[in-house]
């Protein structure tokens, strides 16, 4: 989750700002300095709401109370319509037409703030905006803007964050009547398409349709569009039953018939895929070669775990926990969160995972949280609206070129990404 977001959010930038301020693009400007009160020290730049709001829900499942300060910074960070920007240097200053509000970010952060409690008005600020910014297909897009289109990953975490706040993600309809479902599943591959897809990815989600309206298979949209079909949010309880993956069979050329069609068209290309690389994503970055995705793999895990895979998802989290702690250790708080969130879901001790007490790890990137029952009280209530809903390896950047013909690639792609949190 946490660098897949900041490529992404790079190339957003990048696509918005190239042709209004060519000469900001060529020196860019230095880091702003990290506020106390925010998690991690690398630049927030892209990813400061992001990985605070993540190291919130991590913190909850563990049954911890983020420090007052670290609450504080997050809901300084919102706009007055409601919405969240990726990172605001001075919270001070009034959101303006230029401040590029984030769609993932102010998702992440309404559950985050549920998770807390005791923030109801600036969630349902949040929720209000999220709506207004629904496309007329039913989805949403990273930095919503006229114009601008609907992606997986970006659909399904406002989706996921509506079930969190109480909302039906199914009876929040655009103009149009559309719904998150109808979205993806416009985006969920039914068909091989000839230079783009094959028989194995069927199933799989795409971020987008190219220029051709061709879909590619994307394991992390993959992921992020299965919660959001089942309108689960960032946190998964583990499942107590197992629910074996069938291989998918969709009907080419028609779109899934319900969530459940569509989950379990996504949990069999997820488990197809882990088995072909010794149950973990590979890095889809330009340039990499051979190179693990652990982010990618750990939005796998959530994603398996949201549809009762016990048994699948307990093969990519014994990978994590041989390989996930030395990436976390260099990657920053939202990676450890990302982990936690993982052990949550396959019901593995995030105390002791793989040797390392991530709980701690993550605690010591920002302000100490606090031992509460009330925190883990917060967490149930998230994962209490997430049974009420429909029924997320770093991110690969597609670069800036790609971003402006098929969209950004949501985060790139888990979270590893471009620039380390």
């Amino acid at each position: 989750m946490n660098v897949r977001r900041s490529a992404a959010a790079l190339a957003a930038s990048a696509v918005l700002c190239a042709a209004a301020a060519p000469a900001a693009l060529a020196a860019p400007s230095p880091a702003p300095p990290v506020p106390s009160g925010l998690y991690g020290k690398g630049d927030p730049t892209y990813d400061g709401v992001w990985r605070q709001s993540l190291s919130f829900l991590a913190q909850s499942t563990a049954g911890l109370r983020p420090a007052g300060q670290a609450v504080d910074w997050l809901t300084g960070q919102q706009c007055a319509d409601g919405s969240f920007a990726s990172f605001r240097a001075d919270a001070a200053k009034p959101c303006d037409a230029e401040t590029m509000r984030d769609s993932n970010a102010t998702a992440a952060a309404v559950q985050a703030l549920t998770a807390v409690g005791g923030k109801d008005a600036v969630v349902a600020k949040a929720v209000a905006w999220l709506k207004a910014a629904q496309n007329e297909d039913g989805g949403w897009a990273y930095s919503p803007a006229p114009g601008a289109p609907s992606d997986a990953n970006s659909t399904g975490i406002v989706a996921g964050a509506l079930a969190v706040a109480g909302q039906q993600p199914a009876a929040v309809k655009s103009k149009a009547g559309k719904t998150s479902f109808d979205a993806l599943a416009a985006l969920q591959l039914t068909c091989p398409q000839p230079g783009v897809s094959t028989a194995a990815d069927l199933g799989a989600f795409a971020y987008q349709p190219d220029k051709a309206g061709k879909l590619a298979a994307n394991a992390d949209a993959t992921a992020a569009a299965a919660l959001g079909v089942l309108g689960k949010g960032l946190v998964v309880a583990a499942p107590t039953t197992d629910v074996p993956v069938t291989p998918a069979k969709p009907s080419c050329g028609k779109a899934p018939a319900d969530a459940a069609q569509a989950a379990a068209g996504a949990a069999g290309y997820l488990d197809a895929t882990l088995a072909r690389t010794d149950a973990h994503l590979m890095s889809a970055m330009p340039g990499a070669t051979d190179q693990p995705d652990v982010g990618n793999t750990a939005d796998a895990v959530i994603a398996l775990a949201a549809g009762g895979h016990k048994a699948a998802a307990a093969k990519p989290l014994a990978w994590l926990e041989k390989n996930g702690a030395a990436w976390a250790k260099t990657a920053g708080p939202a990676a450890y969160a990302q982990l936690v969130l993982a052990a949550h879901a396959g019901g593995a001790d995030p105390r002791a995972f793989g040797g390392t007490d991530l709980v701690a790890a993550l605690g010591t990137q920002g302000p100490a949280p606090t031992e509460t029952a009330v925190a883990g009280d917060a967490n149930d209530a998230v994962q209490e609206n997430d049974d009420e809903g429909l029924g997320s390896g770093l991110w690969w950047i597609i670069g800036a070129g790609a971003a402006a013909g098929m969209g950004i690639g949501i985060l790139i792609s888990g979270r590893k990404r471009k620039r380390q949190s």
